[in-house]
């Protein structure tokens, strides 16, 4: 279950996003929870990377932070049953016996994302990019043709 992130910063509605497969974990954010979750310390770090989807009327738009990542390093895949996958890791630097360090905030580790994509696409021309730290995909939407309609003269 996850929830909607609010156009309003980062404060979270109460609206479900029936699209996403992410996980809900409500005891993420409290201390000593990750011996509670099934997270490990290596994933949880990276796991919250940030993706934002839009629908346009031509696709289905996909971006996500990932600084520091070479496209090689990113995985972009899509399951039959319409599940488009997004997974990849950022490595922990080496670290030189003659360095000092004095903090360390870079999360590394693993990270993956999945959505459950609409009926509505056109699963064999997805697309994916990455330029400045951005990964996009765009899922192409199949087009809706409407109904020719035709008029009938009315005799009488």
């Amino acid at each position: 279950m996850s929830l909607v992130t609010s156009i309003f910063g980062n404060r979270r509605s109460n609206v479900f996003d029936p699209f996403s497969l992410d996980i809900w974990d409500p005891l993420r954010d409290f201390p000593m929870s990750s011996s509670l979750t099934t997270q490990t310390p290596e994933t949880s770090a990276f796991v919250n990377t940030r993706i934002d989807w839009k629908e346009t009327p031509e696709a289905h738009v996909f971006k996500a932070d990932v600084p520091g990542l070479k496209k090689e390093e990113v995985k972009v895949e899509v399951e039959d049953d319409r599940v488009l996958q997004i997974s990849g890791e950022r490595n922990v630097e080496r670290e030189d016996k003659k360095d000092t360090w004095h903090r360390v905030e870079r999360s590394s580790g693993k990270f993956m994302r999945r959505f459950r994509l609409p009926e509505n696409t056109k699963m064999d021309q997805i697309k994916a990019s990455m330029e400045n730290g951005v990964l996009t995909v765009t899922v192409p939407k199949l087009q809706v043709t409407k109904p020719d309609v035709k008029a009938i003269d009315i005799s009488g």
